[in-house]
């Protein structure tokens, strides 16, 4: 298994180009070159078989993120926490399947392996609860689903990032939790999980970081499937109650992007996650549900709208990792202003 660390490592020193945002090459410091290989040694068997239990069993794939994404991140992680002296919190955009829930979950384990402690949360966990969504429906039919901005109680994330931000605190901090097979599917606030303070801070969802257009004539020429004047005015109306998540932004230390090459590619994505589920027994979507769905979402906060912007811009977001239709790992760099 040496050899295949080695050639591995090798081969991904030879095209660092494509990693610009943590790229080593033939003519770094002999030393991180070093360190990082060390640790990837170390770290890989418990990765590979964390990575099986999840489903994934392309090890050469899970050893080329190891080296180029999760283990940079994690480093630099560690570092940052140092340099603030205060836990860090890294805020992680991406959609349906870009692999959110496994970079956490390999994140926290070499963290642990680093002694540093962890923890995630999503912003599913800030959802309200199932009947005060009933309550926003009626007054908005047109939140059909769970999601958009205005489904989540943001006081609560304030208040929850405030607390595990802080430096040297030694009381314990309540993490909310989401089940989403509550109420027949539609979820509902489950028992929190009470933790002692950690060093860093996962906090990953599918809008995380979205900023509000300033401009509200953007919608008028909006991407498909904002076409009718129905659509453009709950564009415009989510656009607003973006504006009440500002806040919960500005208490990021750091943002990740994980960006499709295709936005599209969601749909496919999220028609395979369904297929999977079905296949143990469970009920699922069918693929025209999927369709409505994914566009929904689209509607409330499009991709070309709120996700592009932020791949552009260096002041608020730190790394973009561009995700391939097959699911690797492409170009991982820095926006340039």
């Amino acid at each position: 298994m040496v050899e295949t660390y080695r050639k591995i490592i090798a081969e991904e020193l030879a095209n660092a180009d494509r990693n610009q945002a943590f790229g080593l090459n033939r003519g770094s410091d002999r030393s991180l070159v070093e360190e990082r290989s060390q640790l990837l040694q170390t770290v890989a068997p418990e990765v590979l078989q964390l990575c099986e239990e999840m489903g994934l069993s392309d090890r050469e794939t899970i050893l080329r993120t190891l080296w180029n994404l999760w283990l940079p991140l994690s480093l630099e992680l560690a570092a940052e926490r140092q340099k603030l002296d205060r836990p860090v919190v890294q805020g992680i955009l991406g959609g349906q399947g870009t692999g959110k829930t496994t970079l956490a979950t390999v994140v926290r384990l070499i963290l642990e392996e680093l002694d540093y402690t962890s923890v995630t949360f999503s912003l599913d966990d800030l959802y309200k609860s199932y009947i005060e969504r009933q309550q926003l429906q009626r007054y908005d039919p047109r939140l059909v689903w769970r999601g958009p901005p205005g489904t989540h109680d943001v006081e609560i994330g304030v208040d929850l990032l405030d607390k595990l931000r802080q430096a040297n605190r030694r009381k314990p901090v309540v993490i909310p939790r989401f089940d989403k097979s509550a109420c027949q599917g539609a979820g509902d606030k489950a028992q929190p999980e009470v933790i002692n303070p950690v060093d860093i801070v996962i906090f990953e969802g599918w809008f995380v970081g979205a900023r509000p257009i300033p401009d509200n004539r953007l919608f008028d020429n909006a991407p498909d499937p904002i076409n009718t004047p129905e659509d453009i005015q709950f564009a415009k109306d989510m656009n607003d109650r973006l504006l009440d998540y500002v806040a919960l932004w500005h208490r990021l230390d750091r943002l990740m992007v994980l960006y499709p090459e295709d936005y599209h590619l969601s749909k496919q994505w999220r028609k395979e996650a369904e297929q999977k589920m079905k296949a143990t027994g469970r009920g699922g979507m069918s693929d025209e549900e999927i369709e409505q769905f994914v566009e929904y979402f689209w509607k409330a906060l499009h991709p070309e709208l709120f996700i592009d912007p932020l791949v552009r811009n260096p002041i608020l977001t730190d790394v973009v990792v561009e995700i391939k239709h097959n699911r690797k790992i492409g170009q991982i760099y820095r926006p340039q202003s």
